[in-house]
């Protein structure tokens, strides 16, 4: 097999695109499986930064794809040539658009429905693109991929997709995402400036993410003056409410907003918050709060889409529009031993079951099932 992918949403930079869907892509590449069978050609703007194994190659392209229309452009109308002309076997789309003129079959990642789900959270042309590219991937994909069963559910909800066309890979939890020596954590919280106690929250700052019902739990602990909330994640679009929210509440001295944080550091804050806070209205997986687990570190969630398989049993849940039961259950964090315990014994072991190499094999299988359906089926 000859599998061409789609991964021109690999960052460059450092920053807010360098999460989500970029470390999704990056880390599927790296670990598909290497059989001696397959050989993959992987479409990117990254030119240089990283090798390849022998069995990759990277292939670039002049057009600059950092943009929407260029890389619009690129996926419907370079990416077929170059795929007749490289006799791909397989196209993977790694972000929701099947190229009309694909010469061969193609697979299609599709992350979230959150652009259907809370519509206002997205400027108008983005969530136009992303419809119309998602309804015609569900009609012409020849298999889809979600990253967690809620998702997988919302695609056969929303767009009538059979479910047993629709594949489930989920993301990994990195092995430098674990409980850290307390002496390290000391020096890196001194080193930062951090109190002893806060509340952290890891994700791009965007409407979804439901940071001003946060601030307003926030602003509700108030015999706490203390407690800081800490903001790790860039900037994405639509923010402008949670900066206002913030001085509307007066929480100016308790709010840190610490920016984008590269991959290899976020354990270091997992490990000195006191716990993780997820509030989002809709996730296509919730990494960050796997990954808070892997670190023994307490975790509150909305119970919302998919946050409770990235959670399971060791979470502690919320209704993102109820900003009291957020307050009651962050306090729940904080003081009771039983919940910190808990996180600490069983979070590591939960957060263990999603793993990288395994995301690699799952995806593997899906290209598999499309070019040889007889043999993955058994036959």
């Amino acid at each position: 097999m000859h599998i061409g992918i789609n991964a021109h949403l690999l960052a460059t930079t450092a920053g807010y695109r360098r999460a989500g869907i970029h470390q999704y892509i990056y880390q599927i590449v790296r670990h598909l499986p290497a059989t001696g069978k397959t050989r993959y050609t992987v479409y990117t703007r990254l030119a240089e930064g990283w090798e390849p194994r022998a069995d990759t190659r990277l292939a670039g392209t002049r057009l600059p794809t950092g943009g929407r229309a260029a890389r619009i452009a690129w996926e419907q109308v370079v990416w077929p040539l170059q795929a007749r002309r490289d006799r791909l076997t397989l196209m993977h789309s790694m972000a929701f658009a099947t190229p009309r003129l694909a010469p061969c079959p193609v697979v299609v990642t599709i992350y979230d429905l959150s652009f259907i789900e809370n519509p206002e959270a997205f400027p108008a042309a983005q969530r136009r693109y992303l419809m119309a590219e998602t309804a015609y991937s569900c009609r012409h994909a020849a298999r889809l991929v979600a990253i967690s069963d809620s998702g997988r559910r919302d695609i056969h909800r929303l767009y009538g997709v059979p479910l047993e066309q629709i594949d489930v890979v989920l993301p990994g939890v990195a092995a430098h995402y674990r409980p850290l020596p307390a002496k390290q954590v000391a020096a890196f919280r001194q080193q930062q400036g951090l109190p002893d106690q806060f509340i952290l929250h890891v994700g791009t700052l965007q409407p979804r993410k439901n940071i001003p019902t946060l601030l307003d739990a926030v602003a509700r602990l108030g015999r706490r003056p203390e407690l800081s909330l800490v903001l790790v994640g860039g900037r994405g679009w639509i923010f402008d409410s949670i900066d206002e929210r913030v001085e509307a509440l007066g929480l100016s001295d308790r709010v840190r907003f610490a920016g984008y944080v590269d991959d290899e550091q976020l354990p270091l804050w997992y490990n000195a918050a006191a716990a993780l806070v997820m509030p989002s209205y809709y996730e296509g997986f919730g990494l960050p709060v796997a990954e808070a687990l892997a670190c023994g570190t307490p975790v509150v969630a909305a119970a919302t889409s998919s946050l409770p398989e990235a959670g399971g049993d060791v979470a502690l849940y919320f209704d993102p529009r109820d900003a009291d039961a957020l307050a009651a259950c962050l306090e729940q964090a904080l003081d009771d031993p039983a919940v910190r315990h808990n996180a600490r014994a069983t979070g590591p072991a939960h957060a263990a079951r999603f793993s990288w190499s395994q995301a690699g094999v799952d995806m593997a299988a899906v290209y598999q099932r499309v070019v040889e359906p007889e043999r993955s089926q058994g036959r």
